[in-house]
C-alpha cells in the first residue's frame, strides 16, 4: 500500500468553493421562505436540504479530486452516491431541527452535530469511493469535528436564533451566512484532509489522463447544472414570494391600522401580536406573546361561550363573535372577534389568525340607549297606570292610546286610532273653546284644562288634560301627546258641594224670613176667616176663598222653607211601605181621573218592612206622583212598583209625560230651579232632603216624549 502525496490543483478548488457558496446560498435562501409559504414548504424544505447537501459534497468531492495524484485516482459510483444520500439526510435531519419548531438551545446543538455528522460522512465515504485507504489521526480528528461543529453552531444561532439578526431582516444576513456556512465546510475539508494519511488500494485500476479530466469536468458541468437549476429555481421562488410578501405586507398594514390582530398555535398561545393588540391590552409585546387569551379574561362570558368557541374553530370554521375583555390595568373592552383557523392538508387546523375591531364606544353607547329605553318604559309603565293616554298627529288624528283610554272611553284600541277626539265630543263645550285649544297647541305651547267627554255607552265623564305638543325642526308640532287624568268624581263633589252651598243660602234665607212671613200670615188669615163666616155676597165670597187658599200656599212655601232651614227631628218607626203609597195613591185618584191619568201599581209583596217617619214620607209619594200627574196633560199613565232586592226597597214611580232634557236633569232637586210653569223647585228638594234623612236615595231616569222614572231607594227591615 502506497502513501499518496498531496498536491492540490488551485483551480479545482477554487471551483469547488465557489460552487460550494453558490449551493449554500440556495439552501438558505430556500430554507429562509418556509415561514412565508404554506403549500410549498415541502418543496422548499426538500430543496434546500438537495442543496446544501450537495453542496457539501462537491467541496469534498472536488476536492479530492484537485489532489494531484498522478493519475492513479479510481472512481467506485455506487459509494460516492451512497455518500451524497448519506450528507443530504444528514443536512435534511439539521434543518429540520431548527426549522419547524419554537428554537431552544438544544435544538442548535443537535442541528449543529448533524451537519457536523453531514460533513464527516460525506468526507469518509467519499474517500472510499476514490478507492483510497485513509488513516486518522484522532486528536486532530476531534478537534477538527469541534471546530466544524462551533462553525455551524454560530451559523445557526446567527441565522435562526438571534433576535438583533433575524428582526430586522438584513439583505446581507443571507449572503453572509452562506459564506460562514462555506467557510465551515471549507474548513471541514481541509482539516480532514490534514487528519488524514490517505494510501493507494492495491490493486485499483489507474484511469488514464484523458479519462480523469474529462471525468473531471463532466462531473463540474453536471454540477454547476444542478446548482444553476436550484439557483434559477430559487431566484423565481423569491421573486414569486416578494410580490406575495408584498401583498401580505399591505394587507398586514391595512389590518394593522384598522384592526387587532393576534395569532396563536392549535393550543391558543399567542405567537404574534400586532400594536393595536398591544395598545388596547396595555400588556407588551413580551409580556402577551407565549401565554394564551385567558390573560385577557374579563370572568363576563360563561365557560360555554369559550367551549362554543373552541368547538366552531377546532373544526376548522371561523367563529365570529362579541367578546368583552378585560387590560392590564383592570378597565373592560369590547371587541368584535372574527377568528380564522388556518388548515394543514389534513384539515387540522395549524394556527389561528384573531382580527378584531373595538366597539368598546358602541357597547355604552347601546348600554346608555338601553337605560335611557328603560327610563322611557318606567316613565310609560307610570303613566299608563295613573294616567289616560293618546298620541294624535299633526291633524289630531289619533295614532295610539293606551288601556285606561279604552277603558273609560269604552272603544276598543281599533275603534279609536285613526279617528280624532270629536268621536268622544259631548256638546257640551262651546265651539270656541276647542277654537282656543288649536291655537294654543298649534303654537307650541301646553294646553291644560278640564274637558267633558262623552263615552260610548253615552255616559259622560270628565278628564282633567294636559296636551304636550311635540315640535319638528321647523318649528311645527308634527305630534301631540294628551295626558288625562279622570276627574268625574271630582267633579260630581263639587256639584254635590254647589248644591249644598244652595241648600246653605236657603237654609239661611228660611231662617231669617220664614217667622217674619209667618206672623203676617196668621193674622191675615184669621181675619179672612172672619170675613168669610160674615160675608154674604157670594161674589165676595169667592174672592175671599181664593185670598185663604193664597195664603195656605204661602205657608206652605214657609213650611218648606222651615224645613230646610232647620230640618226637623225624624222619629223612624217601623212600618208596611204598601199601604202608605196606597193612601197616597187614593188621595191622588180624583185628581188623576180629572186629567185623564191611570194610575197602576204593583208590588213583588205585601208587606214590606221599612224604618220610616210615615207622614214625612207621605209628602215625598205625594210630590213625586203629583209631579207625574202634572206632567202629562193631555192625560197618560202612572205606574208605581215596589221590589225588594239585596236588603232594599225601590220604589218606581214613572209617567209617560214628556220627559225632561238631559242639561235639565241633573239640576232637578236644586232649590228654585223647576220644569214647571209655576214652580218654585222646593217641592222635590224637600223631597230629596226626607229621602236622604232615611238613609236612601233618589235616581231619576229620562228620555224625552216618553216619560220620567223616580227611584227610590230605601234600606230594607231585616228580620
Amino acid at each position: 500500500m502506497q502513501e499518496i502525496i498531496i498536491l492540490y490543483n488551485p483551480v479545482l478548488i477554487i471551483a469547488a468553493i465557489i460552487l460550494t457558496i453558490m449551493a449554500s446560498y440556495t439552501a438558505l435562501d430556500l430554507f429562509s421562505m418556509l415561514n412565508s409559504s404554506v403549500e410549498n414548504k415541502r418543496s422548499l424544505f426538500i430543496g434546500g436540504t438537495f442543496s446544501m447537501g450537495i453542496g457539501i459534497w462537491i467541496m469534498n468531492f472536488i476536492g479530492m479530486l484537485a489532489l494531484d495524484v498522478n493519475g492513479s485516482t479510481t472512481y467506485n459510483i455506487p459509494i460516492t452516491i451512497l455518500s451524497i444520500i448519506i450528507g443530504i439526510c444528514f443536512t435534511g435531519m439539521a434543518f429540520y431541527t431548527v426549522t419547524n419548531r419554537i428554537l431552544k438551545n438544544s435544538h442548535l446543538w443537535f442541528g449543529s452535530l448533524f451537519m457536523t455528522c453531514a460533513v464527516l460522512s460525506i468526507h469518509i465515504i467519499g474517500m472510499y469511493g476514490l478507492q483510497m485507504a485513509v488513516n486518522y489521526d484522532p486528536v486532530i480528528l476531534i478537534v477538527s469535528s469541534i471546530l466544524i461543529f462551533a462553525s455551524f453552531l454560530f451559523v445557526f444561532w446567527m441565522l435562526f436564533y438571534s433576535k438583533n439578526f433575524t428582526i430586522s431582516n438584513q439583505v446581507w444576513l443571507k449572503p453572509l451566512g452562506a459564506l460562514i456556512t462555506t467557510g465551515a465546510i471549507v474548513e471541514g475539508h481541509f482539516l480532514l484532509i490534514k487528519a488524514a494519511s490517505i494510501f493507494k488500494q492495491e490493486g485499483g485500476a489507474i484511469a488514464p489522463r484523458e479519462q480523469e479530466s474529462f471525468l473531471i469536468y463532466l462531473v463540474l458541468f453536471v454540477s454547476i447544472l444542478i446548482l444553476s437549476g436550484l439557483i434559477g429555481s430559487s431566484a423565481l421562488i423569491s421573486k414569486k414570494l416578494a410580490i406575495s410578501d408584498t401583498n401580505l405586507k399591505d394587507i398586514q398594514l391595512a389590518l394593522d391600522e384598522s384592526s387587532i390582530v393576534a395569532i396563536t398555535d392549535p393550543k391558543g398561545i399567542i405567537t404574534y401580536v400586532n400594536d393595536k393588540f398591544v395598545e388596547i391590552s396595555g400588556y407588551t409585546r413580551e409580556e402577551l406573546i407565549g401565554q394564551d387569551h385567558r390573560i385577557l379574561n374579563s370572568e363576563y362570558h360563561p365557560k360555554e361561550f369559550f367551549k362554543n368557541l373552541w368547538r366552531t374553530i377546532g373544526l376548522g370554521k371561523v367563529w365570529r363573535g362579541e367578546v368583552r375583555n378585560k387590560a392590564k390595568d383592570g378597565s373592560y373592552y369590547w371587541v368584535h372577534t372574527t377568528i380564522v383557523p388556518f388548515l394543514n392538508r389534513k384539515g387540522k387546523p395549524y394556527q389561528y389568525v384573531s382580527i378584531r375591531t373595538d366597539i368598546t364606544n358602541r357597547k355604552k353607547a347601546e348600554e346608555h340607549l338601553k337605560e335611557t329605553l328603560k327610563e322611557v318604559s318606567d316613565i310609560k309603565f307610570a303613566l299608563d297606570q295613573s294616567s289616560i293616554v293618546a298620541f294624535t298627529n299633526a291633524r289630531g288624528v289619533i295614532t295610539n292610546v293606551n288601556e285606561k283610554f279604552c277603558e273609560i272611553s269604552g272603544y276598543s284600541r281599533e275603534e279609536l286610532i285613526g279617528n280624532t277626539h270629536q268621536l268622544l265630543n259631548s256638546s257640551f263645550h262651546s265651539k270656541q273653546f276647542f277654537i282656543d285649544l288649536w291655537k294654543t297647541i298649534s303654537q307650541g305651547e301646553v294646553w291644560k284644562g278640564e274637558i267633558r267627554n262623552k263615552a260610548k255607552d253615552g255616559s259622560f265623564y270628565w278628564v282633567d288634560t294636559t296636551i304636550v305638543p311635540f315640535i319638528a325642526e321647523n318649528g311645527k308640532p308634527y305630534q301631540y301627546l294628551a295626558i288625562r287624568n279622570d276627574i268625574t268624581e271630582r267633579k260630581r263633589t263639587e256639584e254635590f258641594l254647589h248644591r249644598q252651598d244652595k241648600l246653605a243660602a236657603v237654609g239661611q234665607l228660611a231662617a231669617g224670613v220664614a217667622h217674619e212671613i209667618r206672623n203676617p200670615l196668621t193674622s191675615m188669615k184669621g181675619y179672612a176667616e172672619f170675613l168669610l163666616e160674615d160675608e154674604t155676597n157670594e161674589q165676595r165670597k169667592e174672592f175671599v176663598e181664593i185670598i185663604l187658599d193664597e195664603i195656605e200656599r204661602i205657608n206652605t212655601i214657609v213650611e218648606d222653607f222651615m224645613v230646610l232651614s232647620k230640618p226637623k227631628a225624624v222619629n223612624l218607626e217601623e212600618k208596611n211601605i204598601i199601604p202608605i203609597i196606597q193612601n197616597v195613591l187614593s188621595l191622588l185618584e180624583f185628581e188623576a181621573r180629572k186629567k185623564n191619568v191611570r194610575i197602576h201599581f204593583n208590588a213583588s209583596e205585601d208587606i214590606i218592612q221599612i224604618e220610616c217617619d210615615e207622614d214625612r214620607l207621605k209628602q215625598v209619594f205625594l210630590n213625586f206622583v203629583k209631579n207625574g200627574i202634572e206632567a202629562m196633560p193631555n192625560g197618560g199613565d202612572i205606574s208605581v212598583k215596589v221590589v225588594v232586592n239585596e236588603g232594599q226597597v225601590q220604589v218606581s214611580i214613572q209617567d209617560t209625560g214628556i220627559g225632561i232634557p238631559e242639561e235639565k236633569l241633573k239640576k232637578i232637586g236644586e232649590p228654585f230651579y223647576t220644569t214647571k210653569k209655576e214652580g218654585n223647585g222646593l217641592g222635590l228638594m224637600v223631597s230629596f232632603k226626607i229621602i236622604e234623612s232615611h238613609n236612601g236615595k233618589v235616581y231619576i231616569e229620562s228620555e224625552l216624549n216618553k216619560g220620567t222614572t223616580f227611584n227610590i231607594v230605601l234600606p230594607a227591615r231585616t228580620a
